[in-house]
């Protein structure tokens, strides 16, 4: 059915619902599972309007970046309970629905599955969710959950 699974993970509850169904697909089918979390760059403008610096992270990014690895670690670590033995977890920067999209195309995926709203932020209200962009711009077939 399929031969290479992309699970989109934000940490949410609706991308962990996501998860456990990619999960499941992928144990159905024998697919590999890849894990993708995506960060937003952190721009300067942001940076200097933040009153509070952080003593453990030199930029707002290395903090992002950290948070993004820790979901992807945790996500991945879901999948190898949940059964699965192929399963690989990327991190990557960037604007999240163009991320997605690359990513798959990139590493061959033939499904994307993700959460109906993740953990964005106002963003979403007025530029449209990620999973709405995502279906839009996808080649290959994309799972809501």
């Amino acid at each position: 059915m399929f031969n290479t699974i992309l699970a989109a993970c934000d940490g949410s509850a609706q991308s962990e619902g996501a998860l456990k169904k990619a999960i499941e697909l992928a144990r159905l089918s024998g697919a590999k599972l890849l894990i993708l979390t995506v960060y937003r760059h952190h721009s300067m403008i942001e940076a200097s309007l933040s009153m509070v610096q952080g003593t453990k992270h030199a930029t707002p990014d290395q903090a992002l970046q950290e948070n993004a690895t820790q979901i992807a670690d945790a996500a991945r670590a879901i999948a190898v309970q949940g059964g699965l033995a192929e399963v690989r977890a990327f991190v990557r920067s960037g604007q999240p629905t163009r991320a997605i999209v690359e990513f798959a195309r990139k590493h061959e995926a033939d499904l994307i599955v993700l959460g109906s709203r993740g953990a964005g932020s106002v963003d979403g209200y007025f530029l449209g969710s990620v999973s709405h962009k995502v279906t839009g711009l996808s080649p290959i077939p994309v799972l809501v959950v």
